[in-house]
């Protein structure tokens, strides 16, 4: 009646470039059902080259698995949570061979290092170490998310989100 429109919410892209330093896998390759089928939601693995986890944005540590410390959920100022799964079934591991830097409800910001973790060691006890960083399901803000193929930049995104 008055012409006022509806405000539109302007759409945001968050970019995110790899947390582990290491070769991009296609999430499918993941010798692990619900991470390779996409049932905890879109991303991509990591083959590391080395054993940390450093911060790919400005945002917050929602929770950390704090005897395990194989596992990490990052939240950025967008709202925008991400999954950082360091190996397959290490949480049998009970945290040895894994040091936290940080703890759920910690602020971080982006190049910050968050884990460590030793390779050698995980392979040793016969368990994978390449790492999914997942966009988990059930985001409202998330709209699309699309992964790389490749990467030659470490500063270049792997996963692009938009909300």
């Amino acid at each position: 009646m008055f012409g006022w429109k509806k405000k539109q919410a302007v759409p945001v892209v968050v970019e995110i470039p790899s947390p582990v330093p290491g070769t991009l896998v296609a999430l499918e390759q993941v010798p692990d059902e619900a991470f390779a089928a996409k049932m905890m939601g879109e991303g991509i693995a990591i083959q590391p080259a080395e054993g940390k986890v450093i911060a790919p944005f400005d945002g917050k540590v929602v929770h950390l698995m704090e005897k395990s410390k194989h596992a990490i959920m990052l939240e950025h100022a967008s709202g925008v949570q991400i999954l950082i799964h360091v190996g397959m079934n290490t949480v049998s591991l009970k945290g040895e061979g894994f040091t936290a830097h940080v703890k759920t409800g910690d602020v971080i910001t982006r190049g910050q290092l968050l884990l460590e973790f030793d390779i050698a060691l995980i392979e040793q006890a016969g368990y994978p170490v390449i790492t999914p960083v997942i966009v988990p399901n059930g985001q409202e803000c998330v709209k699309q998310v699309e992964v790389a193929a490749s990467q030659s930049d470490p500063a270049q995104a792997v996963i692009t989100i938009q909300c």
